[in-house]
């Protein structure tokens, strides 16, 4: 078992392999490891989107339910923990985190529980238009509240540069698997299941931000739990 131990206006309508990005590197608390060794299980897509609100691929991307050959990070909770990418995100669109506890060895686990939402970033408005977050490392605070045990972390972007129904929006996944220490277990409450918390009917996944009235953003996938 592989084991670490740590305190990471484009065209609408026009895509190709090579407009795209992947998660590739887990920043914990300072300590940055990429790829399989730092956490992030592997996918077959390369950096290809999962489109299929159906498919178990939205869990933690295309051939991302096997962890067997991933290590798992250690992270307190309350602790910081930062996603990066190959390059910077630059489709518009929020980005999500959640969390689904396994129930024995997280590298067996493949996502069918629950899941929670442990963070958003949606747009801001100013001057009639919207700005987001196009980055190429996102950081985020881990709940102290969750409690000890092993989890998928995944995180996605949700580009929705091409607007439903002439487009498709294209989910950017990836999962890490962790190892927590020092949550007090008072906030874990999952309700999520993926694939099934996002629908053709999510006004955040229909949203046309090329529209004059698209003034304001309810990121899918339900609310962020926090403690």
């Amino acid at each position: 078992m592989k084991y670490l131990s740590a305190i990471g206006a484009v065209s609408a309508l026009v895509n190709t392999v090579s407009a795209h990005y992947i998660w590739t590197e887990l920043d914990i608390d300072g300590q940055s490891v990429a790829g399989t060794d730092g956490g992030i299980r592997s996918n077959t897509n390369y950096n290809s989107p999962v489109v299929d609100l159906d498919s178990t691929n939205l869990r933690c991307n295309e051939g991302g339910l096997d962890g067997s050959d991933t290590a798992v990070r250690e992270i307190s909770a309350g602790s910081t923990f930062t996603f990066r990418s190959d390059v910077a995100v630059y489709h518009q669109g929020p980005i999500s985190v959640f969390l689904s506890r396994a129930p024995g060895s997280v590298q067996d686990y493949q996502g069918d529980g629950l899941w929670q939402k442990i963070a958003d970033i949606g747009p801001t408005f100013s001057g009639g238009s919207a700005q987001w977050d196009l980055s190429q490392e996102y950081t985020f605070t881990f709940p102290s509240c969750i409690p000890d045990g092993e989890y998928l972390l995944r995180i996605h972007n949700l580009g929705i540069h091409n607007p439903w129904p002439a487009g498709v929006p294209q989910f950017y996944i990836a999962c890490a698997q962790i190892s927590v220490t020092g949550g007090s277990g008072s906030g874990w409450d999952p309700d999520l299941s993926i694939p099934g918390s996002f629908t053709q009917s999510d006004s955040g996944y229909t949203a046309n931000i090329y529209d004059p009235g698209f003034t304001s953003y309810e990121v899918p996938g339900g609310p962020v739990k926090s403690c």
